[in-house]
């Protein structure tokens, strides 16, 4: 912090004077550094027990006038910041000062002691003994609160901690201005917009839930906040950054309000219109790269889904032909798959204070319709699905296709308007190849979509169309096993015998190019072999020097 805001937060903790999270001292050079601890164990637990994101320990401030009287406490720097040490060393479980920082105020110098709240369900002793504040006493700290913080989950909601130290000055006047007509938008047929625009500040932010009775929240400071506000939310960088990688590099990062600041990271991306022109087809379809709506989806679900509690920033990757969005934090509830029919309402969050916010600002829904729309949205331009990286703990990746992979994928998409998003799914895999169930392959199949063998299983026609060539599919498409049959059967007939080489030279150029070399061995020794068990034909030579001849009846 500056100058600037160490003197407005100093005003701020003077006017709200002593409660449980902060404590003014007058503090000379030789001020215990056993009473600084029992103080820091006090202010870190009643810290935990009110949600707050920090608590302060003030020296250069008489407690009694209530005015900056200066201190010469530890003068020199190094001696100051050593504080930490000598903190960490005595309390259970080991933590320390957040920060140190030193004011030149014109009253004298300032020293103010950031202290963070304890961890979840762990209580903060120092040299063994557990502290709490009575108002402006310091106390021991009974066994209910004991009992409370250690009961405590180790799952908290970081969005929803007040912050003592930030006000309304705090947030940005535009996105203010977007909150308030983002939620009138929302309400606009049980609230009249006129009344919305009136309403005090204070009642709107407490209304749209991003404060609690007018105290600003992580939340309130995450979507509204102005960028030199951000150091409220120390260490958890506030970030959202663009990058861009390819044969051209480039990155940008956006702070906070991240209401305004999503869009604006959205229109770094390069956004062209994408023609896809169908076989037969004189005219192309045009469609954007990415769909607006889809691609703040995406950003917003990260924002509303990130684990603020690890300390990183969200990263929006634009590559050639797709985005990739990671945020940390694993998938909260469930996988990506159970959202995909668009009926499963998932029953907890992450951030539950932040989810509310933004979905009363139209940002995001709760029902669990954002995956399955991002979905439907996608196949409606005729482009691939999202596909999600689960594979690293602690983070969330979706791609979003912004290109065509396979493009009779994208033709079948044109000219089957009507198939269920499950059939469109499958297709997505097949062109991806990715493995796909039987039971849906069968489907598949059945119903006209796809061709091939597994593994190598096509969108149907999907050589023919992509290549435009006749030959090339029919090359592809695999026949029946009697097809094959009959040929042996005919070259044997015509010079009485053959050797595997012989039948290999004679098959090898006639099944399906969707075959692998090793496939076509594996299907040339199975069709030998049910000519043999069928009776039809037999190996008068032996397995090194095979000689095939049919059967005398």
């Amino acid at each position: 912090m500056d100058k600037t805001a160490l003197e407005a937060l100093l005003e701020r903790l003077i006017a709200c004077w002593e409660g449980e999270v902060v404590e003014f001292k007058q503090a000379g050079n030789d001020y215990d550094t056993d009473k600084i601890g029992e103080y820091f164990s006090a202010l870190s637990n009643e810290a935990n027990l009110r949600d707050a994101n920090a608590a302060w320990l003030i020296f250069g401030v008489n407690d009694r006038s209530r005015t900056v009287v200066g201190t010469d406490y530890r003068l020199q720097a190094e001696r100051l910041q050593s504080l930490k040490m000598q903190i960490a060393a005595n309390t259970e479980p080991s933590i320390t000062l957040r920060n140190i920082y030193e004011l030149a105020h014109a009253d004298g110098r300032v020293v103010f002691l950031e202290v963070p709240p304890a961890p979840r369900g762990m209580p903060i002793a120092w040299k063994g003994h557990y502290y709490a504040r009575a108002g402006e006493s310091r106390t021991s700290l009974g066994l209910d609160k004991q009992d409370e913080i250690r009961g405590q989950t180790l799952q908290s909601d970081w969005t929803a901690q007040v912050i003592p130290s930030a006000s309304l000055h705090d947030l940005d006047e535009h996105a203010l201005q977007s909150a308030r007509d983002a939620f009138a938008r929302k309400y606009e047929n049980s609230i009249p917009s006129k009344d919305v625009m009136e309403w005090p500040l204070a009642t709107f932010l407490d209304r749209a839930r991003l404060t609690k009775n007018g105290q600003i929240t992580r939340a309130a400071l995450l979507l509204l906040g102005k960028p030199e506000a951000a150091w409220h939310l120390s260490p958890h960088m506030a970030q959202l950054t663009w990058r861009l990688e390819g044969a051209e590099s480039a990155y940008q990062h956006f702070s906070l309000p991240f209401l305004l600041n999503s869009t604006a990271l959205y229109q770094k991306i390069r956004n062209i219109q994408i023609r896809i022109l169908p076989k037969d087809s004189l005219l192309a379809v045009e469609v954007a790269k990415y769909d607006r709506k889809i691609v703040l989806e995406a950003l917003h679900n990260s924002i509303a889904h990130q684990d603020y509690a690890l300390n990183g920033r969200i990263v929006v990757t634009e590559r050639v032909d797709r985005l990739t969005f990671e945020n940390d934090g694993g998938f909260y509830e469930g996988v990506p798959a159970d959202y995909l029919s668009g009926t499963k309402t998932p029953r907890r969050y992450r951030n539950p204070f932040l989810v509310n916010a933004m979905a009363e600002l139209g940002m995001i829904d709760t029902m669990g319709y954002g995956i399955y729309q991002m979905h439907v949205g996608q196949a409606r331009r005729y482009f691939p699905m999202p596909d999600y990286d689960l594979s690293e703990a602690n983070v969330t990746r979706m791609t979003l296709y912004g290109g065509v992979i396979d493009q009779a994928y994208s033709e079948m998409l044109m000219l089957k308007t009507n198939l269920p998003l499950a059939d469109i799914l499958a297709l997505d895999r097949v062109q991806k190849k990715l493995p796909v169930d039987d039971a849906v392959t069968k489907h598949l199949r059945h119903a006209g979509l796809i061709e091939g063998r597994k593994p190598n299983l096509y969108v149907s026609a999907s050589v023919a169309k992509a290549t435009n060539n006749k030959a090339t599919y029919i090359r592809m498409r695999a026949q029946d096993d009697d097809y094959y049959a009959k040929l042996i059967m005919d070259y044997l007939q015509q010079y009485d015998h053959a050797s595997k080489k012989e039948i290999k030279q004679l098959l090898l150029n006639k099944l399906s190019d969707a075959l692998t070399e090793k496939q076509k061995l594996n299907k040339i020794n199975n069709l030998l072999t049910k000519l043999r068990l069928s009776g039809r034909i037999f190996n008068s030579g032996s397995d090194a020097a095979s000689s095939w001849e049919i059967v005398k009846k």
